[in-house]
C-alpha cells in the first residue's frame, strides 16, 4: 500500500506542476489575447477572435492530440523533446492556449465592465492610456474576473487528467493502471481525494481573496 500511495503522490506532483504552468503561461498570455480581441484593427481583431472560437469550440483533449502528433503527421521536424518530457512540453502548450483563450473572454469581459466615464475621466485629467489602465481599469477589473477566473482554474485541476491521452503518467492513469494490472480498485477512488484536496484548498484561496477585494463593493 505504502508503494502504491508514493507512485499515486508522485503521480500527482505531476498534475500539479502542468497546473501550475499552465497558469504561468496561459494568465499573461490571456491578456495578450484579450487586447488582441479589442483591438482597433479590424483585421487582428477578426483574426483573433476566430482563433478564440475554434479553440474554444473544440475538444481539449483533441487540441492535446493535434499539438503533440501534429508536427510528425505533417511531415514537419517534431519540436518537442523526446521522451515524457516532450509529452510533458507538448500538453503544457496545448493547456496553455486553450486557457488562454477561455481566460481572455474572461478579461475582456472585466475591463468592458469598468463604466467608460472613469477612463473618459482619466483622460481628462491627463493620464496617458497606460496610466489609465493600470490605475483606473485593472483594479477593477480584477475584482470582476476573480469568480469566474476561479471556476475556470478549478476546472484545469480536474482538467489535467487529460494529459493521459498523450501517456503521461498523470494521477488518474497511474490509479486506473493497477486495476488493468492487479484489479485492484481502491488507488483509483484515492485519486479523487487528492482532487477534492487540492479543489478545497482553492476554493478557500480565492474566497479569502475575494474577501480582501471586497472594498470595491
Amino acid at each position: 500500500m505504502t508503494v502504491i500511495l508514493e507512485r499515486l503522490t508522485g503521480a500527482f506532483a505531476l498534475n500539479c506542476e502542468l497546473f501550475f504552468l499552465t497558469l504561468l503561461f496561459s494568465l499573461p498570455l490571456g491578456l495578450v489575447v484579450a487586447f488582441g480581441s479589442m483591438s482597433r484593427c479590424a483585421p487582428l481583431r477578426g483574426v483573433v477572435k476566430t482563433f478564440v472560437w475554434v479553440i474554444r469550440g473544440t475538444p481539449l483533449m483533441l487540441q492535446i492530440i493535434v499539438i503533440y502528433l501534429g508536427p510528425g503527421l505533417l511531415g514537419m521536424t517534431n519540436p518537442w523533446p523526446s521522451g515524457s518530457s516532450g509529452r510533458l512540453v507538448a500538453a503544457v502548450v496545448a493547456f496553455a492556449i486553450n486557457y488562454a483563450c477561455y481566460f481572455s473572454v474572461i478579461y475582456r469581459g472585466g475591463i468592458e465592465g469598468v463604466p467608460a466615464g472613469q477612463r473618459e475621466a482619466g483622460e481628462v485629467l491627463g493620464l496617458t492610456r497606460r496610466q489609465i489602465f493600470f490605475k483606473i481599469t485593472l483594479l477593477q477589473m480584477v475584482k470582476r474576473i476573480v469568480p469566474p477566473m476561479s471556476n475556470e482554474i478549478i476546472t484545469l485541476v480536474k482538467d489535467t487528467s487529460l494529459a493521459r491521452i498523450i501517456s503521461i503518467m498523470e494521477l488518474t492513469k497511474v490509479g486506473e493502471s493497477y486495476i488493468k494490472a492487479q484489479g485492484i480498485t481502491w488507488p483509483l477512488f484515492y485519486t479523487g481525494v487528492f482532487y477534492l484536496a487540492f479543489v478545497g484548498l482553492l476554493t478557500l484561496l480565492f474566497r479569502y481573496i475575494e474577501r480582501r477585494l471586497s472594498y470595491f463593493r
